[in-house]
């Protein structure tokens, strides 16, 4: 049985190896970036080595009920408020996992930004898939430049 920490690592490099063959630039795993006021590290999972792209990666399904992960989705917004914190300048990304709703077929990224939008800000939301191709959900991330959900 693989531990939800294991499959959190799996989907770090995963997401890790996506955006190094896009980016055609490498990844650090595991950075201490200080942040807020007065400035505190905080360790983010990716970090371009200039630190001018900075992410976490989030491997959440739906429940086994097909309901909304709550205490998943609190984790995403905590997520998203520490890459506001980041130094001016810098990208923040989320990086999620391509996961639909067995009834309704919403993927669960598209989920979260359409109902925390006003909490995202200027945060990316990425969705990788099990083909390891990423799309843009919510706002944008250079250089890919598919449209997501109005900022």
């Amino acid at each position: 049985m693989v531990s939800n920490s294991e499959k959190g690592k799996h989907f770090q490099l995963r997401a890790r190896r996506a955006l190094t063959r896009t980016l055609e630039n490498d990844f650090d795993l595991e950075v201490k970036i200080p942040i807020g006021q007065p400035p505190k590290d905080h360790t983010f999972d990716l970090a371009f080595g200039d630190r001018k792209l900075v992410g976490e990666c989030k491997a959440f399904t739906w429940t086994a009920s097909c309901n909304a992960p709550s205490a998943k989705i609190s984790t995403l917004r905590e997520a998203a408020h520490y890459l506001q914190q980041l130094p001016s300048g810098t990208t923040g990304f989320i990086v999620m996992q391509r996961q639909c709703h067995s009834v309704k077929g919403e993927a669960l990224a598209d989920y979260f930004c359409r109902l925390n939008s006003h909490l995202i800000g200027t945060v990316a939301v990425l969705e990788l898939s099990d083909a390891d191709a990423l799309r843009v959900v919510y706002g944008s991330f250079p250089p890919l430049v598919e449209p997501g959900l109005p900022n």
